[in-house]
């Protein structure tokens, strides 16, 4: 029963890390590779436009994490507290369901939302409010300004209730007991949450993010759904990069130099999991690794 799974990891994980070497050679086209050393890494860093995409990378996917997690915790503390069962199971299928849609099909519904015109929802409550004047509506998503601020709202939109699920099982397997002992010393809920609730979700918080920091590197859906030529400087992330060095760069497409950055980008984001392990070994006295 393993061994589709082994096939599966061995052909699509495992296999393409030989061609890693890659990266050391100008291969462009079906044009047979040359050994070039170091010349692709030398090349990378002295490109304004990596310079770039590895900032805006490394930004957008921690403040995107931080935040996701963040109001994850929050929402799992308040649906905890619902007493009726019936609202709390409501409640947690309403927040579910947005990480469920595809980010294509989430793109396109905040394009309405947010549409630079008075059909879209924001805009329009914006100028009825007497906010803004008809005529000056706000391109959010082709606002340098505002792109990663909505890029930011977006994703918590969508991915915060998949994270509920996680610190939902953590609260439920705390005991009764401690609340019941607390309510019995005069404790009160927020001491409650203090002193018992968010010190047992501590060792799910810190688990969770040094799993979700293997993943910042990879950034690259959601963003290159949201982007566009407007916003390209303040949106453009590793991945897009490379897609666009590939496809897009108007030349042969030189599949070493595109080598050379995905393997800078796996290598930073191994060093943060392995840092983030390190410091979690020095506070809590133990990793996850």
């Amino acid at each position: 029963m393993f061994m589709p799974v082994l096939v599966f990891a061995a052909i699509f994980y495992y296999a393409p890390i030989f061609g890693i070497r890659y990266a050391f050679y100008e291969y462009k086209g079906i044009k047979e590779p040359v050994f070039i050393a170091f010349k692709n890494f030398e090349k990378m860093f002295s490109m304004q436009g990596f310079r770039a995409a590895f900032r805006n990378t490394l930004v957008l996917s921690i403040v995107k994490l931080l935040l996701n997690t963040f109001m994850a915790v929050v929402l799992s503390l308040l649906l905890n507290e619902i007493i009726s069962l019936k609202f709390k199971k409501a409640a947690q299928t309403i927040i579910y369901l947005p990480h469920f849609m595809s980010w294509v099909v989430t793109a396109s519904v905040f394009a309405l939302i947010l549409s630079p015109t008075q059909a879209g929802l924001v805009n329009s409550l914006l100028t009825r409010m007497g906010i803004l004047e008809r005529g000056a509506e706000i391109y959010f998503l082709g606002n340098k300004s505002w792109w990663t601020p909505v890029y930011y709202i977006i994703n918590v939109w969508k991915d915060t209730g998949w994270g509920t699920i996680i610190y939902m099982a953590t609260l439920s397997s705390i005991s009764p007991e401690l609340y019941e002992a607390a309510s019995i010393d005069g404790a009160g809920r927020f001491q409650k949450m203090g002193y018992i609730t968010l010190p047992s979700l501590a060792n799910t918080i810190i688990v969770v993010l040094i799993l979700n920091l293997a993943k910042v590197m990879n950034l690259f859906e959601s963003v290159f759904v949201l982007q566009n030529d407007a916003v390209l400087r303040q949106s453009d992330v590793l991945q897009t990069y490379i897609y666009y060095q590939t496809f897009n760069s108007g030349a042969l497409p030189n599949y070493g130099y595109t080598t050379a950055v995905g393997l800078i980008k796996s290598m930073v984001g191994c060093i943060l999991v392995i840092a983030c392990n390190s410091a979690s070994k020095k506070v809590r006295g133990s990793g996850i690794v």
